[in-house]
């Protein structure tokens, strides 16, 4: 999960099953186009995956909340990626910190190449890694957003607060 890179990420358009807003379809098709011109200038991983992940979990644990998540994303976020003169990765990352409150309330903080943390404020610095850590340390961080290649320090991080390992990625067989 931490490991900087996807082989491919499942596309907006098509994905789920529920009833469709007039001019969805048009709006997903737009937004993912977007997002993902805006990823490739940023150079940050698609945070998609990692919010799918958190979803299900949030569908497991309160289908309450998971249909206001869902609801949200449908009338809210995905109009607001599709319009001209919105930020996708911003909306993306706010999306991603409603759903880290949404299944464990926490904080937001940027992770520089150093491993220093500080506050998230927007807008994004493309070199920074961006968790949602939950206040209850039994609660995994949500990768917010990740550099293409994130360095040593960052990696260490996700690793550690994200998937609960000590050692980073580079150091599985050890």
């Amino acid at each position: 999960m931490c490991d900087g890179a996807f082989a491919s990420s499942p596309r907006l358009t098509g994905r789920g099953g529920g009833a469709k807003l007039p001019g969805m379809q048009t709006d997903r098709a737009r937004a993912d186009a977007r997002l993902e011109a805006a990823l490739d200038r940023a150079g940050v991983e698609d945070p998609r995956p990692f919010f799918r992940e958190r979803l299900r979990l949030l569908k497991e644990r309160n289908p309450r909340v998971y249909e206001e998540a869902r609801r949200h994303f449908e009338t809210e976020v995905l109009p607001r990626v599709a319009m001209e003169d919105s930020d996708p990765i911003a909306e993306w990352i706010e999306y991603g910190r409603r759903l880290g409150e949404w299944t464990a309330p926490g904080k937001t903080y940027a992770i520089d190449a150093t491993g220093r943390a500080r506050t998230y404020a927007p807008p994004l610095d493309p070199g920074h890694l961006v968790l949602h850590i939950p206040d209850d340390t039994h609660e995994p961080a949500l990768i917010l957003s990740m550099p293409r290649a994130p360095s040593l320090p960052q990696q260490a991080t996700c690793d550690l607060l994200v998937r609960g390992r000590l050692a980073p990625s580079g150091d599985r067989d050890r």
